[in-house]
């Protein structure tokens, strides 16, 4: 009977100890500030990143990039 109620004890005691949900929690949290911080990033590097090929683009010849556009 002992022996019972020592497996029991056992089993019960770490049950309340599991901690896989708040680790599962704690990597969604970090995929999501990862994926904020990307979107800021390029957010902001989208546009310096298209003010460069626009210079390339007036640096070239304005009519190279022009085919492109609907503008005529």
């Amino acid at each position: 009977m002992l022996n019972l109620y020592v497996k029991l004890a056992t089993a019960f005691s770490s049950y309340g100890r599991k901690e896989d949900g708040a680790t599962a929690i704690e990597y969604g949290l970090f995929a999501a500030l990862i994926a904020a911080v990307l979107v800021g990033v390029v957010g902001v590097l989208g546009t310096e990143v298209q003010g460069i090929f626009q210079d390339v683009c007036d640096a070239l010849k304005k009519e190279v990039c022009s085919l492109g556009t609907s503008e005529t």
